[in-house]
């Protein structure tokens, strides 16, 4: 086996490794943030309740609009994780409503523990600042896992560069590359660098810029 050979391979390997702690990291993550999440949620709902009990609601209805609180900040983050994914702007309205969702849980928590003054405020509060961190953390986990599909990455072998990495996977990255600028193109939208980049799991600007380079040189490309 030439030196190159055993150079690609252990790179090979070294990226496969980066991969599978990648892997766990985002597991084990995952895990113990739906963990916090669920318990955070329980407690920050009894809260809820009781505030609602205080103030009037019996019944069904006292026991599902503490839900609606929670139940806001979710719909909310999915939504700004919807168009995370497919690289759509957020729109206005999820915004305000997940913005309108952390205040009415964080007040709803702070009011079950005004009457304990100041401490027992940030003691009740606390389970709603977990279930809001704990939603965004899993929101931005899921988002880079879908921005860094499988086979987009190359974490070892991109630092060596086209000529010692693997030149034909490189090779078949720039390709789909400058395909994916001209789909672009003929939709009707055309690719941003740094969205370009992003969909191959690039950081450099640059490399986006010589691929939509290549891409307007070449032309169209036949269907």
């Amino acid at each position: 086996m030439t030196a190159l050979g055993i150079a690609t391979s252990q790179r090979t390997h070294l990226s496969r490794s980066a991969s599978d702690v990648d892997r766990v990291i985002r597991v084990s993550t995952a895990i113990v943030v739906l963990a916090v999440a669920g318990i955070a949620a329980y407690v920050s709902y009894w809260h809820a309740y009781a505030v609602v009990r205080e103030y009037g609601e019996t019944g069904v209805t006292a026991s599902l609009e503490p839900v609606t609180i929670d139940g806001l900040v979710y719909a909310s983050s999915m939504v700004v994780l919807y168009a995370a994914r497919h690289q759509l702007p957020v729109p206005r309205l999820a915004r305000w409503l997940l913005a309108l969702g952390i205040v009415a849980t964080l007040a709803a928590n702070m009011a079950q523990g005004w009457s304990h003054g100041p401490g027992g405020m940030v003691v009740a509060a606390w389970p709603a600042v977990s279930l809001v961190g704990s939603y965004e953390l899993l929101v931005w986990i899921i988002r880079k896992a879908a921005s860094e599909g499988p086979g987009d990455r190359v974490p070892v072998a991109d630092q060596y560069g086209p000529q010692a990495g693997r030149p034909d996977h490189e090779a078949r990255i720039n390709a789909s590359a400058v395909a994916a600028y001209h789909r672009s193109i003929e939709s009707g939208s055309p690719l941003s660098e740094r969205k370009l980049a992003g969909m191959f799991g690039k950081k450099s600007r640059r490399w986006a810029r010589n691929r939509i380079a290549e891409a307007r040189k070449s032309g169209p490309v036949p269907a």
